[in-house]
């Protein structure tokens, strides 16, 4: 009989045996390439979220006074607006989605409102992505919730700013923050009603730098900010950037701490299934032995079937992980779920791993099976 048959007949006898140790593999495949099927959408979602923090960076000109910033929310003085362009042409920054800004508290009637002008997200060179803020056209203003209650405006209305008339673009939703009482125009805009052309108080910047705790992120921030833009200094809102990066660093090590017990988990599993065949098939071992075959081909069965099975467990692993992945990846991540496809490049090292895996799981029971004595094997049978 050849050696391919008589593993098959093995496995075909001893049917629940050789379920279960697939069953093993299966899990060992199905749960990586599901974990990295959704990889990416749960990468962007956790992306997007971290987002919706909002700037956690604000840069603005060296000589202000920090006693007038802070308590008035903003720096008196002013730098050039090309700043933002220093920073888009560079690309090896820390710095990602910048957005001048030029604010200054004024009166409407007599309310007073935070007027802030701001124009376009700048990135540095590879870095654009979607803007994390809404724009606002020119001769447009946005209000604030509580601007807009305070001065009764609406939707389609206008608003008188300074000595110009603007329409209100939108009224904005509580957010329970000083933007309540700001009203957002264009960069242009602000600059015209304040008098201060091509001139920004502050750029608020969203960190994307190196989340390694033994890097004083700060330190690094502030020695690219003193290449660039010298006459400004950088104000790191510390809360925010602490969750972003405790967000990131939670996310990518989810999947490397469960995935090794798994792994481990599977591997016993193929270890102790393979220990009991060991033990049942100690008289086949001994005959075997008597007819004159030697260790490799002992070795070989036990091996043999492991690695049959690793190639169907992968096969069939990789079919369940992606429909895990396409089915259950849209709920867990609502918003970037739907960009979850099959992962074809995961099928080729499955197949050439499981195998691997399930013969390295079998071969502490296979050296066992090896160096069995065939008479003590054949004299425990005839005892049994």
């Amino acid at each position: 009989m050849s050696f391919l048959a008589l593993i098959a007949r093995e496995a075909a006898h001893r049917r629940l045996s050789s379920a279960l140790m697939l069953g093993a593999v299966v899990c060992a495949v199905a749960l990586p390439v599901a974990f990295l099927t959704a990889g990416e959408a749960s990468l962007r979602e956790t992306g997007r979220v971290m987002r919706d923090l909002g700037y956690n960076l604000r840069i603005i000109p060296k000589a202000t006074d920090m006693g007038a910033f802070w308590r008035d929310g903003y720096s008196g003085e002013t730098m050039p607006q090309e700043v933002t362009q220093r920073f888009a042409e560079r690309g090896d920054l820390s710095y990602n989605h910048l957005l001048a800004i030029l604010q200054r508290r004024v009166l409407v009637g007599d309310t007073p409102v935070l007027l802030t002008g701001m124009t376009s997200e700048v990135a540095p060179v590879g870095k654009a992505q979607g803007s994390m803020i809404f724009a606002v056209a020119p001769g447009t203003a946005h209000a604030g919730f509580e601007a807009a209650r305070a001065l009764g405006l609406e939707t389609g209305g206008e608003v008188p700013l300074v000595d110009r008339r603007l329409e209100v673009a939108a009224c904005l939703s509580e957010t329970g923050t000083i933007d309540d009482t700001r009203i957002y125009v264009n960069l242009a805009d602000a600059q015209d009603l304040l008098g201060e052309p091509g001139r920004v108080n502050e750029v608020q910047a969203l960190e994307c730098g190196c989340d390694d705790p033994a890097v004083d992120n700060l330190a690094l921030l502030r020695a690219e900010l003193e290449g660039i833009v010298p006459e400004g200094r950088v104000l790191r809102m510390e809360k925010i950037a602490e969750a972003r990066q405790r967000q990131r660093r939670l996310s990518a090590d989810h999947f490397a701490l469960v995935l090794p017990w798994v792994i481990v988990a599977c591997g016993v599993w193929i270890a102790c299934l393979s220990a009991l065949n060991v033990r049942q098939r100690q008289a086949e071992i001994g005959i075997l032995r008597a007819l004159g075959h030697g260790s490799a081909r002992i070795a070989g069965l036990f091996l043999g079937k492991a690695a049959i099975l690793g190639v169907v467990g992968a096969a069939a692993g990789f079919a369940l992980g992606t429909a895990l992945a396409l089915t259950m990846g849209p709920q867990a991540f609502p918003i970037t779920g739907g960009k979850i496809a099959c992962e074809w490049s995961l099928l080729g090292p499955a197949l050439a791993a499981a195998p691997l895996f399930a013969a390295l799981a079998t071969a502490g029971p296979t050296a066992a099976a090896v160096a069995m004595d065939p008479a003590t094997c054949l004299t425990e049978r005839e005892g049994a």
